[in-house]
């Protein structure tokens, strides 16, 4: 069993939930990489962003937001006094596709209920995030 506290990013992504963490790739995923981006099937598979010290093939030269947490010593980025900062700023650059812009969310959720109530429903949240429908003046839908 994986500790999921520690396979929680310092910028809330949930690592646990990740389709490239090591226990969740599949060969289907690691397929769909490989020919999308041209990584080698072998470098896919992550073991988090505390494992690795932030670095990964999505993340060559390392973390600057993991780099931050490091430097200012919190365990979490909702955990400093400059939160939210622009480490953390949405985009929507990618947002289709990477899970960039749920860290803020990630983030505030953690803080109101706690990281062990927010483990309980972070794959929930996760899935609506590529799954759901945006309604504005009520955000998801589905």
């Amino acid at each position: 069993m994986t500790d999921k506290r520690a396979l929680t990013a310092p910028c809330g992504m949930d690592c646990f939930n990740c389709l490239i963490h090591e226990s969740n790739l599949t060969e289907e995923v690691a397929e769909s990489v490989h020919a999308k981006w041209g990584v080698p099937k072998e470098k896919i598979a992550c073991k988090g962003c505390r494992q690795q010290d932030g670095k990964h093939f999505h993340l060559p030269d390392g973390c600057a937001t993991l780099d931050c947490v490091k430097a200012t010593g919190v365990g979490l980025c909702c955990d400093c006094d400059d939160f939210p900062c622009a480490y953390l700023a949405p985009t929507a650059d990618g947002a289709a596709q990477y899970p960039h812009n749920i860290k803020l969310y990630n983030l505030c959720r953690i803080k109101k209920i706690g990281i062990e109530r927010w483990i309980e429903e972070a794959g929930r949240t996760r899935k609506k995030y590529f799954t759901g429908k945006f309604v504005v003046g009520k955000g998801q839908a589905g």
